[in-house]
């Protein structure tokens, strides 16, 4: 399975799972990966699946899409190719450990707010939630099964308590309690 190691400002990678046919990566909160700079387009690129690879293709951007410092409009990847998108830096590799037999499913229930007592389940390899430019976090499915949370932008991410430091990924536990953007979640495991 491939795997993007993602890097924003020399911050410590986040790994992202290629599992969908196609992942968006954009400024905008609806794509697959969301990195929240004014140097990424809204609706960016897109990594395609392919059985011989993966494919990036640019999706028209303001800004551009670079492999290797060269513009590209579209690009098979390989693992050395080095993918600049704005202020992030990002290479494919590829997961060597094999997924487990029964894959943990696992929710958001939603504590305050609006959406109070609704659940989100979490299918994604990342989530991404709260609101660009007032906090930004992310809910990454790793290779274990396990989940890990990361703040990402904006007002901090609130764990158990805890405020987590930028770009740091604390691994979630069944009712662990989330605070995003002044919204209290609770992380439920089946």
């Amino acid at each position: 399975m491939p795997t993007l190691s993602i890097r924003l400002d020399g911050a410590a990678p986040l790994l992202v799972r290629l599992e969908q046919p196609r992942t968006t990566l954009g400024r905008r909160p609806y794509n697959d990966i969301v990195v929240d700079s004014l140097a990424v387009s809204g609706e960016h690129a897109v990594f395609v699946l392919h059985p011989d690879g993966v494919e990036l293709i640019d999706l028209h951007s303001t800004n551009g899409t670079y492999v290797n410092g060269h513009a590209i409009d579209s690009v098979r990847l390989g693992p050395e190719d080095l993918i600049e998108i704005g202020r992030c830096q990002m290479r494919l590799g590829l997961e060597v450990q094999a997924a487990p037999a029964h894959a943990q499913r696992a929710c958001l229930r939603v504590l305050s707010g609006p959406a109070a007592g609704k659940e989100m389940a979490l299918e994604k390899p990342t989530t991404t939630l709260g609101k660009p430019g007032l906090a930004v976090a992310a809910i990454t499915r790793l290779a274990d099964s396990s989940f890990a949370l990361t703040w990402v932008d904006g007002a901090p991410a609130v764990l158990n308590g805890h405020t987590l430091g930028q770009r740091q990924a604390k691994a979630l536990a069944h009712h662990d309690r989330l605070c995003i953007a002044g919204i209290e979640m609770e992380f439920l495991l089946d």
